[in-house]
């Protein structure tokens, strides 16, 4: 683990020269914008909490449990016999009002986990999500892909009709291809005179082991993420649940006819999800399908080496201003900060430290920091952890500026957006002031207070959407601090809240957004101007 110094007040309160933004994360950034879009659109129809986009990597793994749960069931009444194993399928098939919806629970849920799971992988690569702090979590997926796949295979063995004796002959010249079979597959496996009662205990043990594997790579997957979602919105999940039920009973999954090692089958309906790559047994040989197979693995194993980008500063403690609270630990996406005994010798028990390996650069330590504070009245704002590259005592900096601007008899709003949603720099204009942040939740909430103290006579905090954040949680951290749900919370007592306004909008969304804060004016000038106060000595945050 690379731990970052801790830095002295002296060295920490130097302040940035410029707002160092983000650089642009993704390498097709035309296809991003097309995701976007398409995001939105599904944002309309179901809601930006419950919205598919938003939840792929929960929605793996509710169907996960749905697809253990079926196939519990049908290991208890399948029967692991050469004769047996197709009638004992067929039996339970025939049952349509519970063994055959069970049946095809298992099959349709199997499927929709290769849909949600290749559309997190599409959504992941498009976004960026790979490189540096995230390289981790993109390598260990690459493996469940593979184990995906295999257990969907594996799977289909199982049922031993003619369907599953055309994947079992594929994957026999796929895999005696390889020199470590060296023919071994067909010769000794798939003969009518070999094919046995313990090889269908064979495949059996896999289909239970394959899948305790890839639940396990799933929970190494999610490891360095902090509150990672495994469980999708109830209304979504419910939802969810419901349409594949109804398909299991609509379309059921049934077999094709027994299998036959005497007579090859002559027409088959394949599943797609599982099964694309045996049609290319019929125009390539082996070998140049385990040279797509295994080249394509290698490039999803070197993207991050690929798409480099750079490296954003880290976030820096500064101790004589940390008073180990712990609020940075609970507040940070990824888990980069941590607590460990002070070093210092002060009186506080603990303080934190940064992780610069995890650490994604987006801010939202310094929104949880009770120094944050523009109301201190020290000279030059140093905060117990901070971005170097946006520093809070640049925020306020910036803040008194866009302030100072908005100067006219016009309602004054001040915007603080995102630099990853909407672009609010474009959005200024008379009686509109901005102030972008690395994520919406760098900003602490008392920047809304002193921006309502100091001329503004609304405030608009805008962002991405909950669930579609950049950096996860920012847009939900900073809607719970603005509700009084989190600390540090917004002092909603000082002033009329009718006069915060929060709406989140995507980068695709800047003319609504332009839209809501005309809106937003229109009511504020039906309330009056807000009155300009002073903050006093006891505003100020203590950590004596």
């Amino acid at each position: 683990m690379n731990v970052l110094p801790i830095k002295q007040a002296a060295a920490a309160t130097q302040p940035a020269s410029s707002p160092e933004k983000s650089p642009a994360i993704s390498p097709f950034p035309a296809a991003l914008r097309a995701l976007r879009s398409v995001e939105r659109l599904f944002d309309r129809a179901f809601g930006t909490t419950h919205n598919p986009w938003h939840n792929l990597g929960a929605l793996s793994y509710f169907f996960y449990w749905i697809i253990a749960a079926t196939g519990m069931y049908l290991y208890i009444v399948f029967d692991t016999g050469v004769l047996d194993a197709f009638r004992s399928v067929e039996a339970i098939t025939r049952q349509w009002y519970f063994g055959g919806v069970i049946r095809s629970l298992h099959r349709y849920a199997s499927d929709a986990f290769v849909v949600t799971m290749t559309a997190h992988l599409l959504r992941e690569f498009l976004h960026g999500h790979f490189a540096n702090f995230r390289w981790f979590s993109w390598v260990s997926g690459v493996p469940l892909l593979w184990l995906v796949i295999i257990c969907g295979i594996n799977g289909y063995w199982l049922v031993w009709d003619q369907l599953a004796q055309f994947i079992a002959v594929g994957t026999a010249e796929l895999l005696d291809w390889l020199p470590v079979f060296g023919g071994a597959m067909v010769r000794n496996f798939l003969t009518p005179e070999t094919i046995s009662d313990r090889f269908f205990s064979l495949l059996v043990f896999m289909h239970i082991g394959l899948p305790l594997l890839l639940l396990a790579g799933m929970w190494i997957h999610i490891q360095r993420i902090s509150r990672a979602r495994s469980k999708p919105p109830r209304a979504l999940g419910w939802g969810t649940m419901i349409a594949l039920l109804v398909l299991s009973l609509v379309e059921p999954a049934i077999s094709a006819a027994p299998a036959n090692m005497m007579t090859a089958p002559a027409e088959l309906s394949l599943d797609w999800f599982y099964l694309t790559v045996y049609p290319l047994l019929y125009a390539w040989t082996p070998g140049q399908v385990w040279a797509l197979l295994g080249g394509g693995t290698v490039l999803l194993f070197l993207v991050p080496a690929v798409f480099r980008r750079k490296r954003a500063q880290v976030a820096v403690v500064d101790l004589p201003n940390c008073n180990g609270c712990g609020r940075c630990v609970s507040d940070c996406p990824y888990s980069a900060v941590t607590m460990q005994p002070r070093t210092d010798g002060a009186r506080f028990a603990m303080e934190a430290v940064v992780n610069s390996d995890l650490c994604a650069s987006c801010g939202i330590c310094a929104g949880a920091c009770p120094s944050s504070t523009p109301f201190r009245s020290i000279g030059h704002l140093v905060t117990g952890i901070d971005m170097p590259q946006r520093s809070v005592q640049a925020l306020r900096t910036e803040l008194e500026t866009a302030l100072r601007s908005l100067d006219g008899d016009k309602t004054k709003v001040l915007v603080f957006g995102c630099d990853c949603a909407a672009q609010v720099s474009g959005l200024a204009r008379e009686g509109v002031a901005a102030v972008s942040l690395l994520c919406t939740g760098q900003l602490p909430p008392s920047f809304i207070e002193f921006a309502l103290r100091n001329g503004a006579d609304g405030v608009l905090l805008t962002g991405c959407h909950e669930g579609a954040c950049e950096f996860r949680l920012g847009p939900a951290w900073a809607r719970q601090r603005v509700e009084g749900e989190r600390e540090p919370h917004l002092r909603r007592n000082n002033f009329d809240m009718r006069r915060v306004r929060m709406s989140p909008a995507s980068v695709v969304e800047t003319h609504r957004l332009s839209r809501e804060i005309d809106a937003f004016r229109e009511e504020l000038q039906h309330m009056g101007t807000q009155p300009e106060t002073a903050a006093t000595e006891d505003q100020e945050t203590r950590h004596g």
